[in-house]
C-alpha cells in the first residue's frame, strides 16, 4: 500500500498580513519538495470539508459559531495577537478537519498504508472552546476523536513533535484515558505549558519538555527514553502524528537545533512502534514550521520515511 497525501488549494487562501509566519507559502513550499520524482508514488487527494458535525466532535457548537462569526467579508478579524481569520479561512479550516478525517479513513479502512495531511491552519493549540496560537481547530484532536467513533478505534495515541508544547490537545484529552497524548517541545516557550509533571487525570499525558538550544541528541534521548514507551505501553489502536517541524535550527520561532534527519529518525521510530502496535497505522497532520527551505526538506524527509525511501539515520 502507498502513502496518502492529502491537501487543497483552498489551504492558500486562509490569508494573514505580511510578515505573519503561518502563510500560505508553507503549503506552496511543502507542494514543492513534494513534487520531486521520489514521491511520485505518493495518492495525492484533495481535502473534502469537514462538516460541522465533525468539528464539534471536539469543539462545542457555541465555539463553532463564535468563530463564524468573527469572519471578516474584508480584510482580516483577530482573534487574539497572533491568531487571525480572513475570507478564505472557514472553508480552509473545515478542509483542515477534513483532510485529517479523510487521511483517518483512508487508514484505518485500508486503502492506504499510512498519510500526511498537510494543510493550514495548523491545529494543536486549539482548546476545546479558545481559538489561539495560529490554530482555529485542533485537526488532530479531531482525527482521533473520529478514529474511534467512526472506526472503533479503542485507543488512539497523538505523538507531537512540533517546537511549541499542543496546549490544545492536552486540554481536550486531559481526563480521557482512552487518548494518549504524548509531547517533545522546548520549554520556556509559547504557550507556556508542558511541564513533565502534567501527566492527566489518568496518567496518559506524557510530556518530555526540551531546553534552547537542545539539539538531536536531546531530541532523541527524549523520544526513545519517555515517549516512545510511554506509546508502547498504551498499545493504540491507531498513531496520530501532530507533525511540527518548527523544531528545525533554522527556524525563526524556537531554539531547537534539529535538523532533517532527525524527523527522518523520529518517523522511522513511530512507525517501527504502529507496526508493533496497530498494523502500521499512522496518520499525520502538519502543524508549525516557518522557515521555508526548512519546512520544505523537513517535511520532505518525513513524508519520505513514512513512504520508505528515506534513510534511516
Amino acid at each position: 500500500m502507498a502513502t496518502l497525501l492529502v491537501s487543497h488549494s483552498a489551504f492558500l487562501d486562509h490569508a494573514v498580513p505580511p510578515g505573519h509566519p503561518e502563510r500560505p507559502d508553507r503549503i506552496r513550499a511543502i507542494e514543492r519538495a513534494l513534487s520531486a520524482t521520489p514521491f511520485a508514488p505518493l495518492l495525492r487527494e484533495a481535502a473534502p470539508e469537514g462538516t460541522l458535525d465533525q468539528v464539534m466532535l471536539v469543539h462545542p457548537e457555541s465555539h463553532v459559531e463564535r468563530i463564524r462569526g468573527l469572519l471578516p467579508k474584508t480584510g482580516f478579524a483577530r482573534i487574539d495577537s497572533d491568531t487571525l481569520l480572513s475570507p478564505g479561512s472557514w472553508e480552509a479550516a473545515l478542509r483542515a478537519v477534513g483532510a485529517s478525517i479523510a487521511a483517518v479513513d483512508a487508514v484505518t479502512t485500508g486503502r492506504a498504508r499510512n498519510a500526511f495531511a498537510a494543510h493550514r491552519p495548523p491545529g494543536h493549540h486549539a482548546e476545546r472552546t479558545t481559538a489561539m496560537g495560529f490554530c482555529i481547530f485542533n485537526n488532530a484532536a479531531i482525527a482521533a476523536r473520529h478514529a474511534q467513533l467512526a472506526h472503533g478505534a479503542e485507543r488512539v495515541a497523538i505523538v507531537d513533535f512540533d517546537v511549541h508544547h499542543g496546549n490544545g490537545t492536552q486540554e481536550i484529552f486531559w481526563s480521557d484515558p482512552s487518548v494518549l497524548y504524548a509531547s517533545t517541545h522546548q520549554m520556556p516557550l509559547y504557550p507556556g505549558t508542558g511541564a513533565r509533571g502534567e501527566t492527566g487525570e489518568h496518567g496518559t499525558i506524557v510530556n518530555a519538555p526540551l531546553a534552547p538550544g537542545a539539539g538531536g541528541a536531546a531530541f532523541r534521548e527524549a523520544m526513545e527514553a519517555r515517549i516512545l514507551p510511554a506509546v508502547k505501553r498504551f498499545r493504540p489502536d491507531l498513531l496520530v502524528v501532530s507533525a511540527g517541524f518548527d523544531a528545525h535550527a533554522d527556524d525563526p520561532l524556537a531554539q531547537l537545533n534539529l535538523v532533517e534527519d532527525d524527523f527522518a529518525w523520529v518517523t522511522h521510530r513511530l512507525m517501527d512502534v504502529a507496526d508493533a502496535a496497530c498494523g502500521g497505522r499512522i496518520v499525520s497532520v502538519l502543524e508549525g514550521g516557518y522557515d521555508l527551505e526548512a519546512l520544505a526538506l523537513s517535511a520532505a524527509a518525513h513524508v519520505g520515511a513514512l513512504m520508505g525511501i528515506a534513510d534511516d539515520a
